[in-house]
């Protein structure tokens, strides 16, 4: 689960990672009142979504004076966000971070991830911080220092002095810099962290150091153990369709083709989406109702498949082990007769019950296509979609 910038800041500042003096509104006069309460004669006004680029997509303004605040704060409440993160939907930014601004005197990059590949915590630091860090990463790799650090959320003596010396602190800073990085280590494991990033990290001219902006992503695994954390969800940045999903327990991701899918099993359902591809069409989401959903779990994820405009056909992959192949067949007829729905539905189902639940759909009097195996499925629905687009 991703958190906005301002809710990642309040979790930063109880690690005490320093963070410029915030507040956060959703309307103009939250805002004035923000800026009145701080104290603030200009403020740095940037857009609450989740996605990176802000700046370059102009949701980060500076506002020299009070009126100014009031002023940026109204163009950017409201403001849709368009790029290659959020997908030609775009996501709409309800809320605004007002920040004190800072004087900078360098920016450097910090960042703890979960390596999966080493199945370890990893630090990603650079000395060049900033919007463009991939390009660093890119073009000049011996700028970027990947070290591993344990689950205990510790860092070891040598490892402090390994980072502090790459990022280029020495004396008091170096002292700064070896603190900040054992609370953002702390802090990456005992929130769950799937993700924590600091970008940038900012020296003032004093020698103090400020994370200046931060991203925090939880690992939704884990969100049983951070109920304060799962209670900071925002709906707003998902599809309808994936905030629905949600509600259900239903792993759901919307995408932008005219296949629906409905499948069981997050391997199988890769799959699916990869074999409608090959066949010459897009899938319209990722759907795996997992292996022991219910009637109503199943055809609740058959209305959040047909709840999308782009979607001109439906395939059906149930490989029925734990699943019962005759519940997911009476939640489709049931969700599928309650939606009046015409679309071509091809079902391929293979396992547990099986008999019973081609028996359902045969008696259902709907519109459904059997296939065999899962490459005659795909062919079939490329081919019903086509015919019904003539």
């Amino acid at each position: 689960m991703n958190l906005h910038e301002y809710q990642a800041k309040h979790i930063f500042k109880r690690y005490g990672i320093p963070v410029p003096v915030f507040g956060v509104a959703s309307t103009v006069e939250e805002a004035m009142k923000i800026a009145h309460e701080l104290h603030l004669k200009e403020a740095v006004v940037k857009i609450q979504v989740h996605a990176g680029g802000r700046g370059k997509a102009g949701g980060v303004k500076f506002a020299k004076t009070q009126p100014e605040i009031a002023e940026v704060a109204k163009k950017l409440i409201g403001m849709k966000m368009v790029n290659e993160q959020t997908g030609p939907d775009g996501v709409i930014a309800h809320q605004v971070l007002i920040s004190t601004p800072l004087e900078i005197a360098k920016e450097f990059y910090l960042c703890a991830v979960m390596d999966r590949s080493r199945a370890v915590p990893m630090f990603i630091a650079s000395p060049e911080g900033g919007m463009d860090i991939e390009e660093i990463a890119h073009t000049m790799p011996e700028k970027i220092l990947k070290m591993p650090f344990g689950f205990d959320g510790h860092l070891k003596s040598y490892q402090l002095l390994r980072l502090t010396k790459f990022m280029g602190w020495t004396g008091e800073l170096a002292k700064k810099g070896a603190l900040l990085a054992q609370q953002v280590a702390k802090c990456f494991i005992e929130t769950d962290a799937s993700m924590l990033e600091i970008n940038p990290l900012v020296q003032t001219p004093e020698g103090d150091l400020y994370a200046l902006d931060a991203k925090l992503s939880i690992d939704d695994n884990a969100l049983f153990r951070q109920p304060e954390i799962a209670a900071f969800y925002d709906p707003s940045q998902a599809s309808p369709q994936e905030a629905s999903a949600k509600q259900f327990d239903l792993a759901y991701i919307a995408m932008h083709g005219e296949i629906g899918c409905m499948v069981n099993g997050a391997g199988l359902a890769m799959a699916t989406m990869d074999i409608i591809q090959l066949h010459g069409a897009s899938p319209a989401n990722f759907l795996d109702v997992g292996g022991s959903a219910s009637k109503e779990k199943v055809a609740e994820g058959f209305r959040i498949i047909l709840s999308d405009p782009k979607v001109k056909g439906v395939l059906v992959n149930i490989f029925g082990g734990i699943m019962n192949c005759a519940t997911l067949a009476e939640g489709v007829v049931y969700a599928a007769n309650e939606l009046k729905m015409t679309i071509p539905i091809v079902v391929r189902m293979e396992g547990t019950n099986v008999a019973e639940g081609k028996r359902i759909f045969k008696e259902s009097q709907l519109k459904i296509i059997s296939a065999d195996d899962l490459e005659q499925a795909a062919q079939l629905a490329v081919q019903a979609i086509r015919k019904s687009t003539i």
